[in-house]
């Protein structure tokens, strides 16, 4: 096991997603807590997008978030909406769309304005009716002028499900599908945060994706075998993460990736490929190719998978993801950490 020692310090990247969040997770992090856990039960070890927990003949599906987006406030949604779709959409790519019940603690600095806090309120009842999700319990703390940057919020959630859904179980001959366009809510942020003026109206696509979700199991049942949603590090880092838990090779059919116009500008203005941009409202799935026409069917006929496309197929090989661009093909690397940090 290698520590973080001497000089060594904790960089925004460390929190941004990719390898260096990975390995920090990994080597710091998680190091001696998955001890004593019980037999079967899907924890730590497993890094995969919450903890499922056998209760009877059911799983009971925990997950828990940090939200420290900055701006608060960003087209398309704020930190109230982030913090309750993120937590939902943790607990349904596991395959727990009911949702039993959300937490919510929040940390305050003092001289934040009232009216901005009732906005976010309304904002995360708003998104908690849409999740079909109730807020049950939770938590204030107010830290001094200067001590924090205006509003954190932290949001746990607890579900029950017949069936856990990995993100490990991928097998050569596998598709991936994306449920829409990517990259929509990075450079969201970016825009808003940096007030660049960008042609066209980027928006956020944050939103719970469990509604959509639950359709996508009904239709393709036991054919689902793979989620993950491609926040920090984009799909980019989601590929790379399932490639390296099933032991093989992801290749993305380039010209298949969809992308609006407006992030496909704005990726071309930064010189930052999409690929690698943060996702709110996006899932990744992977499915027999027997039950992609099924699953793609039940996307396209939901408000929030219109744009659902097969990206991807999955190959023998060794762990990685390959990039086929039409003229050729490289491999996609993953990023050693959000290029924008502080989206989420």
């Amino acid at each position: 096991m290698r520590t973080l020692v001497g000089d060594e310090r904790i960089l925004m990247k460390h929190g941004a997603g990719g390898r260096a969040m990975r390995r920090l997770i990994e080597e710091v992090l998680t190091e001696g807590l998955a001890a004593g856990g019980r037999p079967g039960d899907r924890g730590l070890k497993a890094m995969d997008d919450g903890a499922a927990l056998r209760v009877g003949d059911q799983w009971l599906v925990i997950t828990t978030d940090s939200h420290v987006v900055h701006p608060l406030f960003f087209p398309g949604g704020d930190i109230g909406r982030l913090a309750i779709s993120g937590t939902v959409n943790d607990l349904s790519m596991m395959g727990a769309t009911e949702v039993l019940g959300l937490t919510c603690a929040i940390v305050i600095e003092e001289g934040f304005a009232r009216a901005d806090l009732v906005r976010v309120q309304q904002s995360m009842r708003a998104t908690a009716h849409e999740a079909g999700a109730a807020i049950v319990t939770g938590d204030t703390k107010v830290m001094g002028r200067g001590e924090l940057d205006g509003l954190v919020l932290n949001t746990t959630g607890v579900a029950l499900t017949d069936r856990v859904v990995s993100d490990a179980a991928l097998q050569p001959g596998d598709v991936l599908i994306v449920t829409g366009t990517i990259g929509d809510h990075g450079f969201a942020v970016m825009a808003a945060r940096h007030g660049l003026a960008l042609d066209g109206a980027l928006q956020s696509d944050v939103a719970p994706l469990n509604d959509m979700i639950r359709r996508v199991l009904r239709a393709g049942g036991e054919g689902v075998v793979a989620m993950k949603d491609p926040t920090r590090g984009g799909v980019a880092s989601s590929m790379h993460e399932m490639a390296s838990k099933a032991q093989l090779s992801i290749v993305i059919d380039e010209t298949a990736v969809p992308v609006t116009e407006q992030a496909r500008a704005a990726s071309e203005l930064l010189g930052i490929d999409p690929l690698h941009v943060a996702n709110e409202g996006k899932a990744v799935i992977g499915v027999r190719a027997a039950a992609a026409d099924a699953v793609l069917q039940a996307l396209h006929a939901h408000p929030l998978g219109r744009r659902a496309a097969i990206v991807g197929r999955c190959v023998e090989g060794r762990p990685s993801v390959v990039l086929d661009t039409g003229v050729g093909r490289r491999l996609l690397m993953e990023p050693e950490g959000e290029p924008l940090p502080r989206i989420c």
